[in-house]
């Protein structure tokens, strides 16, 4: 696998091009979400390097001029679970002049050494999905060193000294629609520049939200910066280098 693909088409970022730290077959994480597109994988709670800062150099090398408004750290895994990430970080602001984000589900931000890497981003969109221990267990099945008080106590400290673009990103399915209350007021004590409203639309193990329900639940979110849905922004043309290395980071087709 290359460690760098797309550019991807996000309705959050624009033209993303991916850098993925993970780089495997099956999917490695901390969580093991219920609407997670790839699907079950290995969930760890260990961080190490996966793939070396040398095979991360060679694969940008290989990319010309390509389209692309952001390079976005995700992929196959939480890309906080690669500890070599800082300096993945650190590189691509040698080589590239483009805005840098990353795409977090937030379990490692309790964690100094990642928020002094992710402070060095432009943009981060970190997971918020739930408001108590027991939907956070059933929603995200985090690992089992992870508890939801330790959870949002990291993202407090990131918040806290981050000057980039902090968003908050959302997912709504049935199992939490019912505590949007509660998760607005997370999200006040938070006060991120921009809140995303996620439903599942790719292929995954559980059914989205109605444009009618997303539209309600935004209105809830009244008051904040910015708020956008996954329903109503719009998504920009891509011409991806490879499709083939796209389709690795998706859930397969049913």
């Amino acid at each position: 696998m290359k460690a760098v693909y797309g550019p991807v088409s996000s309705w959050r970022l624009g033209r993303s091009l991916g850098v993925d730290p993970i780089c495997s077959e099956e999917k490695i994480c901390s969580f093991d979400c219920v609407y997670c597109q790839l699907g079950i994988g290995k969930k760890t709670y260990r961080r190490k390097d996966f793939i070396s800062l040398e095979k991360l150099k060679k694969d940008l090398s290989e990319i010309k001029k390509v389209k692309a408004d952001i390079i976005t750290f995700s992929g196959t895994g939480e890309p906080t679970l690669a500890k070599n990430l800082g300096e993945m970080i650190d590189y691509i602001k040698t080589v590239s002049d483009l805005p840098l984000a990353i795409l977090t589900n937030s379990s490692f931000l309790s964690e100094k050494d990642v928020r002094q890497s992710l402070h060095r981003l432009d943009s981060v969109v970190a997971k918020l999905d739930a408001s108590n221990e027991k939907i956070f267990r059933e929603i995200n099945k985090p690992h089992k060193t992870i508890n939801f008080a330790k959870y949002l106590e990291g993202i407090r400290l990131f918040r806290k000294n981050y000057k980039g673009k902090f968003a908050l990103q959302i997912m709504l399915i049935d199992i939490n629609k019912g505590f949007t209350p509660e998760i607005v007021e997370l999200a006040r004590e938070l006060n991120p520049n921009e809140v995303q409203i996620n439903t599942p639309l790719r292929p995954c193990a559980v059914n989205p939200l109605s444009k009618e329900e997303i539209r309600k639940i935004k209105d809830a979110f009244s008051g904040f910066k910015n708020v956008v849905s996954v329903y109503e922004a719009e998504k920009p043309e891509v011409h991806p280098i490879s499709i083939e290395e796209v389709k690795k980071r998706k859930r397969p087709e049913p």
